[in-house]
């Protein structure tokens, strides 16, 4: 039997502990692993609230900044049991709860400052649960993001954890854009007064960009024995230069992932998707939950500020109650610029979409929270458009219910490592509108299970995108076998958890199945 440990920021298999789609790859991988016979443990931060009713099991000592550190170890009840599969959490009360999703901290004056420091912490303290054998003999430590690539420097450099090297290390990155770059040296949230013990490998742990600063998104790839992106597309993508925001690649880690595959060490493999003992909406429901989580909204104290657009929104929907629309078009999302980039560039070309939606009783629903500039531009764009419904919160009953009951799915991102929501929405029988671009690209083909856009410049892409979503209602209204057949073919496609994970054990994992 062998034995792994996943380390991440987030695990979907446990609540409360999701902000992205890592959460659900942290969720479903680990019990693929368990379904083969073999054992997984998946192990996060608390955030001051995941230890809370969980089982303590150990003090974990060690040293940072030269004082001594103490934090404490938990077993998490999970949703679901697995056999073999244990899901625990890291406590220390200064790794604190974020403002995103209660998990990732906003500095925008210093990026990563929190977050960093936090991370430091929670890593150092998984490397001590290893050597104190808490999750037995291991075999495989699979890290996700620049949040756990601190694991591979203590690895390499601390003389206290040298049982790391023992081990194999998989590196998984699910957004090379966000890198946790901090300096080495002159700030509280730097390597240097963290890890005052060790002499800095400045050459080797350097961002080449900011030769003053760590880089731990290239720390992970760097150092790694396999490194993984999570589609085929976006591996050749990331190993390009970013031209952005026409074309997004490496994001200045280009030359670091080229020499990783030029090693044999770089993986593109995708992301699976769920398709039995799913989380199932009810039908006919979809302006219910929506009603219901606008109520529900209205009484949090936080949302005092667009109690106002709560109201108008459940306005709008409840005109849809009785009189429903012929045609639904969605988007389930954060609002950033990695997703609706395009928007905020050409609002217009948003506003030709809804339109053209008009035209035929249709309506564009968009749900997500996330930038405030982005929140504001989708309010003021549904104070203005009768047919664009957004609504700016989160509710798990009422994104089932849009996966569901939505005739296109709208995925315009700027680029996508992989992307989940358009297999959830194909899962569903429904077609999906993408930009041609990493994960969509291996998973949506035009005019066969969806309907892509693509171009060489930003502004030639809009257009395109616009010109697409006519393709989109044409099909729709004036060929209707075309449109059933794309339909059929979506709800056939099967991106499994099984097969992607077979690549993990034979590419990854190293481990003959």
């Amino acid at each position: 039997m062998n034995n792994f440990l996943f380390v991440a920021a987030e695990n979907d298999a446990i609540p409360n502990c999701k902000a992205g789609g890592m959460g659900d790859v942290v969720r479903d991988v680990p019990r693929q692993i368990s379904e083969r016979g073999d054992s997984a443990h998946v192990i996060v931060p608390s955030y001051n609230r995941l230890h809370k009713n969980a089982e303590f099991l150990m003090n974990l000592e060690f040293q940072l900044r030269g004082v001594l550190y103490v934090a404490e170890l938990y077993r998490v009840t999970p949703k679901k049991e697995f056999e073999n599969l244990f899901h625990y959490v890291i406590h220390h009360p200064e790794i604190e709860s974020g403002d995103i999703a209660h998990i990732y901290h906003n500095d925008p004056e210093e990026p990563f400052y929190t977050d960093a420091i936090k991370y430091f912490i929670f890593c150092t303290a998984v490397a001590e649960a290893v050597k104190e054998n808490a999750f037995g003999r291991l075999d495989i430590v699979h890290l996700h993001d620049w949040h756990s690539s601190l694991l591979l420097f203590l690895r390499k450099y601390h003389p206290a954890y040298t049982i790391l090297k023992q081990l194999r290390f998989v590196y998984t990155i699910h957004n090379l854009a966000i890198q946790g770059i901090r300096p080495f040296r002159g700030n509280y949230s730097s390597v240097e007064n963290w890890f005052p013990e060790i002499e800095i490998d400045y050459e080797n742990l350097m961002d080449y960009r900011y030769r003053d600063c760590i880089n731990l998104m290239a720390v992970g790839v760097r150092f790694a024995d396999a490194v993984h992106t999570v589609s085929p597309s976006y591996k050749e993508d990331v190993m390009l230069p970013s031209n952005s925001p026409d074309f997004i690649g490496g994001e200045g880690l280009e030359l670091d992932l080229q020499a990783a595959d030029h090693e044999g060490r770089l993986f593109g493999i995708l992301n699976g998707s769920n398709y039995n003992n799913i989380r199932a909406a009810e039908s006919g429901k979809l302006y219910r939950n929506t009603v219901k989580a606008l109520f529900g909204w209205l009484q949090e104290e936080s949302k005092k500020y667009k109690s106002d657009f709560l109201a108008h929104t459940g306005e709008k929907i409840m005109d849809y109650v009785e009189k429903k629309p012929e045609f639904i078009v969605s988007s389930v999302a954060r609002l950033t610029e990695q997703k609706f980039y395009y928007i905020m560039h050409s609002p217009d070309a948003f506003i030709r979409i809804l339109e053209k939606l008009e035209k035929v009783n249709g309506i564009f629903m968009l749900l997500g929270t996330g930038a405030p500039e982005y929140e504001e531009l989708f309010r003021k764009l549904s104070y203005e458009h009768k047919n664009f419904v957004f609504t700016n919160g989160q509710s798990e009953d009422l994104i089932d219910s849009i996966y569901l009951e939505s005739d296109l799915y709208f995925m315009p991102s700027l680029f996508e490592p992989c992307g989940i929501s358009q297999m959830l929405a194909m899962r569903n029988g429904h077609p999906c509108l993408v930009h041609y671009t990493g994960g969509l690209k291996d998973t949506v083909k035009h005019l066969k299970t969806g309907f892509t856009f693509d171009g060489k410049t930003t502004d030639e892409k809009i257009n395109n995108m616009v010109d697409s979503f006519d393709v989109v209602l044409d099909t729709f209204v004036n060929n209707k076998p075309l449109w059933e057949k794309i339909r059929a073919n979506a709800k056939k496609e099967r991106f499994t958890w099984k097969n992607s994970v077979d690549d993990y054990y034979k590419m990854l994992y190293a481990i003959t199945i």
